[in-house]
């Protein structure tokens, strides 16, 4: 079955509004860890983005990947720079990685369909 991506990155934000709501220490800490190691400092958002990206891929986390690819194209990453990202986590994660590879392949070509285009390098 064909997921979703935008559809299932909204119902997770969704979910994790509730689950906000429900269970605000732990949820509070993790926005704010969140909020702290995405931000720009030695390296930029964007390049933040594509390490979780990677990470994602290679731990096999669907929702994972569908907010990092998500947050990656919002930070201006290339659909070059998402696929050598897709390369590295291969590498690391072998088998497994490739097929989590074309579900971050599918996430990005919907993302990029739904909202806009994907920056060139």
């Amino acid at each position: 079955m064909k997921e979703d991506y935008p559809a299932y990155h909204k119902k997770l934000r969704k979910l994790a509004a509730e689950l906000s709501r429900d269970l605000r220490g732990p949820m509070s800490a993790f926005a704010q860890l969140n909020g702290a190691t995405t931000a720009p400092g030695a390296l930029d958002a964007k390049t933040k983005q594509l390490l979780a990206l990677g990470i994602a891929i290679s731990t096999q986390c669907r929702g994972c990947i569908a907010y990092h690819v998500h947050d990656a194209i919002r930070a201006g990453a290339s659909r070059d720079e998402i696929l050598e990202t897709m390369g590295v986590s291969i590498l690391m994660g072998g088998g497994p990685a490739v097929i989590q590879a074309c579900e971050a392949l599918e996430a990005m070509d919907q993302f990029t369909s739904a909202e806009k285009p994907v920056h060139s390098p």
